[in-house]
Parts: C-alpha cells; sequence; structure tokens
C-alpha cells in the first residue's frame, strides 16, 4: 500500500518510528498529558481536565484506590445490563450450551448434524463477544482507569483462548473475577484464577488425576504465572506440583460424583469448580525443596502461598509490570526495588505499582512508549468521542484482530508480547493508517446498531479542540507539526493526528 505523501512525512513507517519521539516534558500541562495517558487507556478532555484541577499525586491516588462504585454512563450500563452473560449465572449459561451440544448426539442426519452444530458454534460465539465488549466499554468509559488497565494486564498474564472446547461461556465471568483482584493481593489473583473453570479447562487440569498426570497447568503455574522460566524449580517440581492440582476440575453437571466415603469430607464444589477426592494423589510430595504439609484441596493452598511469596515471583511480575507500563528498557535497579517492595507488602498490587509510578525511570518514560493495537485503538476513541458512547464495538474488535491482538484470543498461554518490537512492522503501520483514516473522516461503524438494516449516521470528530491546543499541541514534534499544517480538511487532519507517532506513543 503506497501511503500519501503527507502522511509518510511523519514518519511513521516502521525503518523510522522510534527516530521521532513526542516532544520532552516540559511544562507542566505536557506532564498531565503523559501522565494521564499512561495511568488510562488514553488521555480525553475529561481526563486531562480532572487531573489538572486534582495534581498528578491525588489523580495517582484515586486510580491506585479506586471507587468501585463509580457509575458507567447510564446508556453503556444499559449495554452491558442487556446482555446474556449479565442476566444469565455463569455456572447456568454453561449448563444450558451443554445441553445443547448433547442433544446434538441424538441427531442422525448428516445434514441436520451439521446444521445443529454450526447453530451451536454460533451460539457460543454470542457470550464471548458480548464479554469483549462489555471489556471495551469500561476501558472507554470507566473512571476507574488503571483498574481496567490492570484488568486487561492480569487477563493477559493469565491468558486463556478462548476458541478452546467450551471456554466462551466462561469468558465473561473470568474477567470479572480477575478485575475484582487486579490491584489486590496477588495471592489472591492467583487463587482465582486456579479456582476458575476457564483456565482449569484451557490447560487440562480437568484431565489430571492420580494415575493420569497431566502436567500442564502445573508448569505454566510456574514457568508463566509465578516465578518464570528462571525462576529456579525443576521437571520435578512441575511433576510434585502436576500432582497437588490432582482432583480440580469442573462438573457441568447438576449431579455430584460418588466419593468414597472416607473421602467424602474432602469433596468440594463452587458452582462449576469442583474438588474431587478420588482423583486427587494423596502421596507425599515435595515443592520447591519443601514437603507440602497440607491434604487433599489444602495442598493447592499451601503451594499457591508458596509460590506467590517467592522472590522469583517478587521480580519476575516486577520486571512483567514495569515493561507494561514504561516499555522495553527496564533497569534491573528498578525491578529490584518493585521486587522488594512486593516482598514486604505480601504482593499487594497496589503498592508495587505506586513505587513504580513515582519513580525517576518511569517519569523519564513518559511520551515514549509505543502503544501496543490495544493501546492504540481505545485511545483513539476515547478522545474521538468521548461525550458519545458508542453503540456497536464490532469496528474495534475488528481492528484488534486485523492487528493481532484480539481480545481473548492469543494462541499460546504466554499471552501478548508487552514489548513495542512486536508491533511496529510496516503491516501494522498501514493498518494503524487505515484506523485513523476511518475514526477521523467519520464514525467508522461505531454508532451503527449491531443489527440487520441498522444505519449510521456519518459524523467525523473534532480533535482540533481544546484539550488539543491546551495540552496536545505543545507536545508535539515538529514533523507532526508541519504534516499537520499541510492537511487539506478536517477529516484528513484528524487522520494526520491518529497516525502521527505522537499519537501512537503514550
Amino acid at each position: 500500500m503506497q501511503l500519501p505523501m503527507r502522511v509518510r512525512r511523519l514518519g511513521v513507517a516502521a525503518s523510522g518510528l522510534m527516530a521521532i519521539g513526542a516532544a520532552q516534558a516540559g511544562d507542566a500541562p505536557i506532564d498531565r498529558l503523559h501522565m494521564a495517558n499512561r495511568i488510562s487507556w488514553g488521555v480525553d478532555a475529561r481526563t486531562f481536565q480532572h487531573v489538572s484541577q486534582v495534581g498528578i499525586d491525588r489523580y495517582l491516588d484515586e486510580q491506585l484506590q479506586p471507587n468501585l462504585s463509580a457509575p458507567l454512563p447510564p446508556s453503556v450500563q444499559a449495554q452491558i445490563d442487556a446482555m446474556q452473560i449479565s442476566r444469565t449465572p455463569m455456572p447456568l449459561l454453561v449448563r444450558q450450551f451443554e445441553q445443547q451440544r448433547k442433544a446434538m448426539d441424538t441427531i442422525h442426519d448428516a445434514v441436520q448434524k451439521k446444521a445443529a452444530q454450526e447453530a451451536y458454534q454460533k451460539a457460543l460465539s454470542v457470550p464471548a463477544r458480548e464479554a469483549a465488549t462489555r471489556s471495551l466499554l469500561r476501558d472507554l468509559y470507566s473512571p476507574n482507569q488503571l483498574q481496567e488497565q490492570m484488568t486487561w494486564f492480569w487477563m493477559n498474564h493469565f491468558s486463556v483462548l478462548s476458541y478452546k472446547s467450551n471456554i466462551r461461556p466462561m469468558l465473561g465471568d473470568y474477567e470479572n473475577a480477575v478485575r475484582a483482584q487486579s490491584l489486590g493481593r496477588f495471592r489472591d489473583l492467583l487463587g482465582v484464577v486456579v479456582h476458575h473453570p476457564a483456565m482449569l479447562r484451557y490447560l487440562d487440569n480437568d484431565q489430571n488425576a492420580v494415575g493420569h498426570i497431566n502436567e500442564n497447568y502445573a508448569r505454566e503455574l510456574m514457568e508463566l504465572h509465578t516465578l518464570g522460566v528462571n525462576g529456579g524449580y525443576s521437571q520435578k517440581d512441575v511433576q510434585e506440583v502436576a500432582r497437588v492440582l490432582t482432583g480440580l476440575g469442573v462438573n457441568q453437571g447438576d449431579g455430584v460424583p460418588k466419593v468414597k466415603p472416607a473421602l467424602q469430607a474432602q469433596y468440594h464444589r463452587d458452582g462449576l469448580f469442583e474438588f474431587n477426592p478420588n482423583r486427587h494423589d494423596y502421596g507425599r510430595k515435595i515443592v520447591l525443596g519443601t514437603p507440602i504439609r497440607s491434604s487433599g484441596l489444602a495442598e493447592t493452598d499451601e503451594v499457591l502461598d508458596r509460590l506467590a511469596r517467592h522472590p522469583a515471583t517478587a521480580h519476575f511480575l516486577s520486571r512483567k509490570l514495569a515493561t507494561y507500563f514504561i516499555g522495553d528498557s527496564v533497569s534491573d535497579a528498578l525491578v529490584e526495588r518493585m521486587a522488594q517492595t512486593y516482598l514486604h507488602n505480601d504482593g499487594q498490587i497496589a503498592v508495587v505499582l505506586r513505587q513504580l509510578f513515582h519513580s525517576q525511570e518511569f517519569r523519564a518514560s513518559l511520551g515514549h512508549d509505543f502503544k501496543d493495537p490495544m493501546h492504540y485503538v481505545v485511545s483513539a476513541v476515547r478522545l474521538a468521542y468521548e461525550d458519545k458512547p458508542i453503540l456497536n464495538a464490532g469496528p474495534m474488535l475488528g481492528w484488534l484482530g486485523r492487528m493481532g491482538e484480539p481480545l481473548y484470543g492469543r494462541q499460546t498461554p504466554d499471552g501478548y508480547p508487552l514489548g513495542q518490537v512486536a508491533w511496529v512492522s510496516s503491516g501494522q503501520m498501514n493498518t494503524r493508517f487505515e484506523i485513523a483514516k476511518a475514526i477521523g473522516s467519520g464514525s467508522a461503524g461505531l454508532f451503527r446498531l449491531d443489527q440487520p438494516n441498522a444505519t449510521d449516521v456519518p459524523a467525523f470528530p473534532q480533535l482540533q479542540n481544546e484539550l488539543y491546543y491546551q495540552a496536545w499541541q505543545p507536545a508535539l514534534s515538529m514533523p507532526t507539526r508541519t504534516a499537520l499544517g499541510q492537511a487539506r480538511s478536517p477529516q484528513e487532519w484528524n487522520m494526520y493526528f491518529l497516525a502521527s507517532p505522537d499519537f501512537m506513543n503514550r
């Protein structure tokens, strides 16, 4: 795709992208702009005005200790309330789909069976799309922007693939559970994930039983979720943790399994989560050089305590958090300070983030971290349509898919990469230009109801507004200012601005 000369002059092509960074933070408006842009999903006029009124330090305090009762705009909340995932409890929703799946087994006609299978798959996708839409609506309009960012971070850290098995109707509940602990204690968050059917199903722990050990979850629990690949554990530790996790599974039915009389007191069920003692390995276990003292389901809690409080976990999580909020250039000294804060505060996520946000390294990085697709899409829509809640998240979901970062779509359990290297290809830039044009020149379908024959009222945003002149304009690099001055229409100006290196940084 040959880009217009004026756009190419912005220097957004991959070869020259990082050579033209945003202006250095100087006066207070620029500081407030960059801070709000980093802590939120993308600065908008309301956020900037609020930071200007209360100051950066108080804004950070508000975001680190969010008001959980703060409402969404009424029209946005109404969209969420109307969703199937809001009206039907997750266990019931999963059971309804399971009944539909079992009904297909009774169909013998090949044509009818194929039609039933297609209808089943289509129905399964509805709650997944609702979960993704709800996630985007919260990112766009929640006043608790840091909580929503951390929800995405932890959903990426504890990644599950929506299209495996019947995980799709579990996604909304899984994200709610993660969101509730996103700024709390890491040990509590880890426990929520370990006991959620979405994770147990994704990493095959529902197939993990005494005599038939499945190590998938045990390995990822240590390598990806806690200690890190160089965290000091061995293959023997993986095997021992897998034995600890035997019996943790998913029960989609209404009944309870027959448990041996001597083990009945050990049986536990909560929603779809089930600990079946018949499937648990009660043998002696040693994890990270220390015996497991507990028995049954309590063994899992003992292992999670050990993993969550391990120094390797503190360092692994601290580096990942710093990379997410700063970028690729994270110093060992900052990671060490964050890790010590983690260990001294029992893994309190908000306290670790406070250490990060008040560091010189964080302040120096403001305005220079390249946005991944999620940040780019959400920040563009937040800036363009702050006071006009979208009616259709479909275009945003499509853009994320095209750029390789769809919600719940990572094929491997490691989550999407957090550094900028993965997102600066020429193809990525071309897609961003197209998104910038779609948003800058019209409503991009965001206000067309996701219904047959629905119409959209074309209208382009007014990005040359008070926020731009007060905060953005002083922060722009000279090449961007030059290119914007060559725009032949407000729509073209919008496109150039949204496609500029300055906007693509945060």
